[in-house]
């Protein structure tokens, strides 16, 4: 079927809904003028960090899960910044090793969830709480209005509560205050930023592909997963722009039992892989690739015949690890069948995804590197990998709700006890459960999965 290209471009900015399922889309679509919104952000958003540094702020965390840490993440990556973390792991040896490193009292932690009931980040807040006795100055919130967290924030007097918008998903939201905020923070220039989100707004106004580069991603990305070519090699990859972006990819249009497959870095020979470049050379031009890559995941997803700004099947592993949690019993991990195994069952056009639930630490992205590199070897498939919990708000909605040609491969260690004040679990019970809800998650799925020890991966 011919896809019209011109008209979609059209039909994107009139908020059209039936260009896609006509559920609603139209009003997730604050995302393609909200770099004209952040214009007058800019100065509020700059001096805030100022006044911080001001302050005798030497160091800042930002507490945040999927679209809200993955941006802030590349930016993080980008730039070399040294004085910013990022935390979006519930792994207890991830978290105490970054509370060691901390000057407490000269910390200032962000904390970023547009519902503001993301079960990580509130662990994270009500960790670090305790940790710096309920100093409220030292805290900060990106949430949307009316949430839990922004009634939080005024509750316990944080030092500022800077607000989204409900017409923006979670993994199109890094042009808004949940990217700008953190970028600010890192002394970034928002200016340039932002001046390259526009720039690149007013070229995805024009029908033509020729001039259009979102249309022309957008297009490379429908016609490949039609010619059966649905695996995305991001290539290159500066600064880890490949985990923002294979969230917005996988999550947007992995349903329905098709999707595109993100695999960053991986090799884009192949019969069913497609080479999409990242054009990214440096920080001030990221502005403008968050927006191309936005643009063009809304007209793939036109051509998939899917609404990418759903996610309907996340829910399922977060209400199995709340049951597992409410059972009160610490969660059995035991080993599943093998890697051997698992790839024993591999049919073509099938893609290995290696699913960590340990800190992610350089080494540990190192491991799972090698062992991706091992696998596409030995098996020709493509390959993809993600630390657990990150992944189940990244590539989770791909798991279980796109095509069923993915084997699984869940890792898992034996962590220390770390306890979450106010909560009858700690995070190795907490992390545990959402290994094991989501595993059982594929399973009920009909996915090939398996589970190891994360000693074995080298084994």
């Amino acid at each position: 079927m011919t896809f019209d290209a011109a008209g979609a471009v059209e039909r994107i900015w009139a908020r059209d809904a039936s260009l896609w399922t006509g559920s609603g889309e139209q009003h997730w679509l604050g995302w393609l003028d909200v770099p004209e919104r952040m214009q007058d952000k800019i100065a509020e958003f700059s001096e805030f960090a100022q006044r911080v540094k001001d302050d005798g702020v030497e160091h800042f965390v930002l507490l945040g899960m999927g679209g809200s840490s993955l941006a802030p993440e590349v930016l993080r990556r980008l730039s070399g910044q040294a004085t910013f973390d990022v935390l979006d792991s519930t792994h207890p040896q991830a978290i105490a090793n970054l509370a060691e490193s901390l000057r407490l009292p000269k910390t200032l932690f962000i904390v970023a969830s547009k519902s503001g009931t993301t079960t990580e980040t509130r662990s994270h807040l009500d960790f670090f709480w305790d940790r710096t006795g309920g100093v409220g100055d030292q805290f900060v919130a990106i949430t949307d209005p009316g949430s839990d967290l922004d009634v939080l924030a005024t509750e316990r007097r944080f030092r500022a509560c800077f607000k989204g918008e409900q017409e923006i998903g979670g993994r199109y939201s890094a042009l808004s205050a949940f990217g700008l905020v953190p970028a600010a923070l890192m002394g970034l220039d928002l200016e340039a930023i932002i001046d390259g989100a526009l720039k690149m707004a007013a070229s995805c106004k024009v029908a033509d592909a020729a001039t259009n580069p979102g249309l022309e991603l957008g297009l490379e990305l429908g016609n490949a997963w039609r010619a059966g070519r649905d695996k995305i090699a991001l290539n290159p990859n500066p600064g880890g722009f490949g985990l923002w972006a294979e969230q917005l990819i996988a999550e947007s249009t992995g349903k329905d039992n098709k999707g595109l497959i993100p695999c960053p870095d991986e090799d884009p020979a192949g019969a069913d892989r497609h080479a999409a470049e990242i054009r990214l050379t440096e920080t001030a031009g990221v502005g403008a690739e968050f927006y191309r890559f936005e643009f063009a995941t809304a007209v793939a997803g036109a051509m998939l015949g899917i609404n990418p700004f759903d996610q309907p099947n996340v829910q399922e592993a977060k209400d199995r690890t709340a049951a597992i949690l409410a059972g009160g019993e610490q969660p059995v991990l035991d080993g599943v069948g093998s890697l051997d195994t698992l790839l024993g069952s591999a049919q073509e056009g099938d893609y290995v995804a290696l699913l960590a639930f340990v800190p992610p630490t350089t080494e540990n992205e190192r491991r799972l590197a090698q062992a991706r590199s091992s696998i596409s070897r030995r098996t020709g498939l493509a390959t993809t990998a993600g630390f657990g919990p990150r992944y189940l708000h990244s590539t989770g909605q791909l798991h279980k709700g796109g095509p069923g040609s993915g084997l699984f491969l869940q890792m898992v260690d034996d962590p220390p006890h770390l306890e979450i004040p106010g909560r009858e679990y700690g995070f190795r019970r907490l992390i545990r459960a959402q290994a094991l809800g989501d595993f059982e998650a594929l399973q009920e799925r009909g996915r090939r999965a398996a589970r190891i020890s994360w000693s074995e991966l080298d084994a």
